[in-house]
């Protein structure tokens, strides 16, 4: 990915890998033959500092899994931190309003993951994730021999990223006191996670 595609684009490859590490819930989308899309977990796989690939799984009996079996092209859509940009917030009130946001959409080759071992292995990955830090953290071998079975109810898939599109609008166009003001709105509102994104954005301002 180009770190700076366009006007809106992400400052390095690190801010996509944080989107999809952040905010995981993603849609997967396929259309050769029929028209599918599921929301699902999403994890990411990185190699040498790039994103290459992104791990999930579907319920064995979802219809998308068969035509992605046949047809192995889909999109991966992520919306990062988002939010309505108010004028009430500027000292200008001729401004007017916008919607700051960062998304990535990647499409990617998909490869269908059904043994025992690769199913177990990416369960494990994302749930050691999301327990990561938490009082009494969960795992899977808790659920003891259960976890096997249901582990057999759900199918894993690696989408290989082939290309990718991403869009991070987050204040960059601002004049330095309507941006100012947005953030001061933002952080009385308790909008951390879109103030921080703008702030990661634009780091000298």
């Amino acid at each position: 990915m180009d770190p700076k595609p366009a006007k809106y684009g992400p400052n390095s490859e690190d801010d996509v890998i944080d989107l999809v590490t952040r905010f995981p819930f993603a849609w997967i989308v396929s259309s050769e033959a029929a028209f599918n899309a599921t929301p699902l977990p999403i994890r990411p796989h990185v190699a040498d500092g790039r994103l290459v690939a992104l791990i999930g799984h579907f319920g064995r009996h979802n219809p998308q899994v068969e035509r992605l079996r046949a047809h192995p092209r889909a999109h991966l859509l992520f919306t990062g931190a988002h939010g309505y940009i108010s004028p009430s917030w500027l000292s200008d009130r001729t401004q007017a309003p916008t919607w700051n946001y960062a998304s990535v959409t990647f499409a990617c080759d998909i490869h269908l993951i059904e043994d025992a071992s690769g199913i177990e292995a990416l369960l494990r990955d994302l749930i050691d994730t999301q327990e990561a830090g938490r009082e009494q953290a969960w795992s899977l071998d808790d659920m003891g021999e259960r976890a096997a079975r249901l582990a057999r109810g759900v199918i894993g898939f690696r989408a290989d990223i082939v290309d990718s599109q991403a869009s991070f609008k987050l204040g960059q166009d601002e004049a330095d006191r309507e941006y100012r003001e947005i953030l001061t709105a933002l952080d009385r509102d308790s909008a951390t996670d879109l103030a921080e994104a703008m702030r990661r954005q634009n780091p000298h301002r």
